[in-house]
């Protein structure tokens, strides 16, 4: 369905099948990214080849004499082609807000039909009396939530067990 202003459809034909994941996730601390990648090694583990931005993608604090202008072409080029080529992005929400550049993956890979899901273990909106913005989780298939980081993580190895993405 189209209105009169808006030219992408406003319910996308999801893609079937296919198993490459872009990871959508924040990656400027330690911690984020350990648990991003534990989280990349129990998709890998089940048969996703995943994209990880800080992994396998470029990181403007490692690169020097470079100008803020190379850098955003870079990343931004980079990041936009491993989205094209994804089947599935996967989004860790956690943090104050979603990662800002995850919102525009996501955005992205949904206006393209990708199969999007999230995963949330973070309390803090919850405790304010609020949850996600709407534009963001009605792009998601599924978010795995669980306040308990180890029970999150059994959830999706379960749900995996079971499910494809």
């Amino acid at each position: 369905m189209e209105d009169q202003f808006c030219k992408i459809p406003l319910a996308p034909v999801r893609s079937q099948g296919g198993k490459r994941v872009y990871f959508a996730c924040p990656m400027f601390a330690a911690m984020e990214k350990e648990y991003g990648l534990k989280l990349t090694h129990i998709l890998e583990k089940h048969g996703y080849e995943v994209f990880v931005p800080f992994r396998d993608g470029y990181e403007a604090a490692a690169f020097e004499g470079k100008t803020e202008e190379e850098l955003v072409q870079m990343i931004f080029e980079k990041d936009v082609s491993e989205i094209q080529k994804a089947d599935i992005v996967f989004f860790l929400l956690d943090g104050r807000a979603p990662d800002e550049g995850g919102c525009v993956e996501l955005g992205m890979a949904f206006a393209a039909g990708k199969r999007c899901y999230g995963y949330k273990t973070d309390t803090r909106s919850v405790e304010m009396g609020l949850d996600l913005n709407p534009m963001i989780t009605g792009c998601l298939i599924h978010i795995f939530r669980d306040f308990d980081g180890d029970k999150a993580i059994a959830d999706l190895e379960e749900y995996l067990n079971t499910h494809s993405l």
